[in-house]
């Protein structure tokens, strides 16, 4: 007897659909998978036949064989176990056939039958629409408010395998999970933190809302203790707010990645990624035999945090100059190659010298020049340029720590960043793929970036002082946009042009 059931994989951040067809044989009993099926589906035989026994079902004493269609792809996994022993139920008798083919079949199988959470489950909802003659997908109850999320198909959330057979032989038994996504998505845009706690860094803080405006990358520099991995911390709260889109496309990367928490239907707060800097290349940019996302994936649409920057190894941190320029990431492998989204904002942080005191009124630096400067020199040129803002973060003043004044709350800031960001969006609204400031290309600052004969006159004198690169050019030009719109400034003044080279200028001092 053959039967076919529905079920659906991911390949890299997208869904496809696969076919789990099961063919029962009287034969030598035995229980064989094709259709590239990695290790964890490969032991599927194990749970579903322990599952199928458990459950109060027979078990063929036969020859089963599963095919997971199209059989060129490779399939990895847990997800596949509900659908393999619904096929096998289905081809031994004791489900209609008939009745699988209205169903999306996901889910993960215990020993005893009960259904556990798997990952990619909103990539998948996704992926069937709900005019393909399909009812509704099946999912384990845990997945169950992630999959209603994509708003495409009837959502059955199931506790067990015995609970999914009753389920197909009458629907009425389990009532679709209905959630409101507009709901939902306002209740879980909330922030634990806010910028208000942040005590002094008053010019830290206005360089993290010129980067948060136009969202340029961003580095400061400051010894132990001055609040950068604070302020970072922070940093998400003051961007704009999250789109629905934005936010469904996030979900789905931490969703095939498996970050997801258990109460979590939508990541609807823009992300923060703070990885170690014992992190390898396969960690931060993504890989694998199967390639998974990596952090500066998990960073999309948010916040890339590398807090000291020079202890990461080279190699791991070149590797970032291509995802910045690009906003994606391309794995290659034997197999396939896949592509990630990768439209994250670097903010990264680092002491002035190894020992962290170099320029601190407050410490003796006991560093020499050469240590200063074979420390600094750990961070290449290329990825500098890249980075739009630099920052000194000084040591906080009693006085300001023992203040009872609070400073400006992530709410006001974000008032101005989506005020900015929307004058920015009416600006690029006939351009292709840029949506801020930082997303411009040389032909698009000679046409958005125009400045008078002074200001260029100042640009002149500070390039060729501080000896910046042609990028570093088109990097102040860009800064100065986003603050002569965070200002409502339809022109760049020459104010916001020495605003925007003062931000330029520590990476010329210190690796000099």
């Amino acid at each position: 007897m053959l039967s076919k059931v529905i079920s659906a994989s991911t390949l890299g951040v997208q869904a496809y659909p696969v076919e789990v067809e099961a063919d029962i044989q009287q034969q030598l009993p035995a229980f064989i998978t094709v259709g590239l099926p990695d290790g964890a589906v490969r032991e599927s035989k194990e749970r579903v036949t322990a599952a199928i026994k458990n459950s109060d079902f027979l078990f063929p004493s036969k020859k089963v064989t599963i095919n997971l269609a199209p059989a060129d792809i490779k399939k990895e996994g847990s997800a596949f176990d509900l659908p393999i022993a619904v096929g096998i139920l289905s081809a031994t008798g004791q489900v209609l056939r008939e009745r699988c083919d209205d169903f999306v079949m996901l889910g993960e199988l215990s020993l005893d039958g009960t259904l556990r959470r798997i990952s990619g489950v909103l990539p998948m909802a996704l992926h069937f629409q709900k005019n393909n003659g399909i009812k509704g997908i099946i999912v384990p109850e845990e997945n169950a408010r992630e999959a209603a999320m994509a708003g495409t198909l009837p959502v059955f959330p199931v506790k067990s395998l015995k609970q999914t057979i009753h389920f197909l032989e009458d629907e009425s038994t389990i009532q679709p999970h209905e959630i409101d996504i507009d709901e939902v998505f306002a209740a879980a845009r909330h922030y634990p933190i806010d910028f208000s706690d942040v005590k002094g860094q008053e010019s830290a803080k206005r360089a993290l809302e010129i980067s948060a405006a136009g969202g340029h990358n961003i580095i400061m520099i400051g010894p132990p203790g001055s609040g950068k991995t604070m302020l970072a911390r922070r940093m998400p709260t003051i961007l704009p707010d999250m789109t629905i889109e934005e936010a469904l496309e996030t979900t789905k990367i931490h969703s095939v990645a498996g970050r997801m928490d258990e109460d979590e239907a939508i990541v609807a707060t823009r992300p923060y990624r703070s990885p170690h800097h014992t992190i390898s290349y396969a960690g931060l940019i993504g890989g694998g035999t199967i390639p998974k996302p990596g952090e500066v994936s998990l960073a999309h649409h948010g916040v890339l945090f590398l807090d000291e920057l020079p202890e990461f190894k080279k190699d791991v941190l070149e590797n970032l100059r291509q995802p910045m320029e690009d906003n994606q990431v391309t794995i290659s492998r034997a197999a396939t190659t896949l592509t990630f989204p990768a439209g994250f904002m670097l903010l990264a942080a680092m002491n002035p010298c190894p020992c962290g005191y170099h320029g601190d009124p407050n410490h003796e630096c006991k560093c020499t020049a050469g240590e200063i400067q074979r420390y600094m020199s750990r961070i290449s040129g290329p990825l500098l340029d890249r980075i739009d803002i630099h920052i000194t973060v000084p040591s906080v003043k009693f006085q300001e720590l023992a203040a009872e004044t609070q400073g400006e709350d992530s709410l006001s800031v974000r008032e101005r960043v989506n005020k900015a960001r929307g004058k920015q969006i009416e600006r690029f609204a006939d351009e292709k793929k840029i949506f801020c400031n930082a997303h411009m290309e040389s032909r698009d600052i000679r046409k958005y970036c125009k400045i008078d004969d002074k200001s260029q006159s100042l640009l002149g004198v500070a390039i060729k002082k501080q000896g910046l690169s042609a990028r570093a050019y088109d990097r102040i030009l860009k800064v100065s946009r986003t603050i002569a719109d965070l200002e409502a400034s339809q022109t760049i003044e020459m104010t916001h042009i020495a605003e925007a080279i003062h931000y330029r200028s520590l990476d010329r001092r210190l690796w000099m």
